[in-house]
């Protein structure tokens, strides 16, 4: 009986997989990237200034947006309670960080509102958030 015999088939490596597992990779790397890059206050165009320097952590945000809206830490507030809010935060640390994060085309007698309320405020050093120049 004559059997025939099987062609050699040569070895090759199927790369499919490891496209598959490159490309679940790049896109867990993209991901990780976009939560890096977030902002602690609400997204607001801030103003220019050459002399701004980088704060190394910011305890509390106060942010005023375009049409005047304040929030505390990204939560809503009215201007009434925001002093009583801050302090409540501050608890019992003798000095904190409030950095203001105003959009630039807010009414400035607002943002002036704001920090006047937080000046009240005992051991709350205040800050107002810029970007440099491009």
């Amino acid at each position: 009986m004559n059997i025939p015999e099987e062609p050699d088939v040569p070895a090759q490596i199927n790369i499919i997989p490891m496209i598959d597992v490159i490309f679940a990779i790049l896109t867990f790397f993209i991901m990780a990237t976009l939560f890096l890059t977030r902002s602690e206050g609400l997204p607001v165009n801030l103003p220019r200034s050459v002399t701004a320097e980088t704060q190394r952590q910011s305890k509390i945000n106060v942010t005023v947006d375009a049409q005047g809206n304040i929030s505390l830490n990204r939560e809503p507030i009215q201007i009434q309670n925001l002093a009583a809010q801050v302090e409540n935060l501050i608890g019992n640390s003798s000095q904190s960080l409030i950095v203001i994060n105003a959009d630039e085309t807010v009414d400035h007698g607002r943002v002036v509102a704001v920090m006047d309320e937080l000046r009240t405020v005992e051991g709350a050093t205040l800050g107002i958030a810029t970007k440099r120049p491009e």
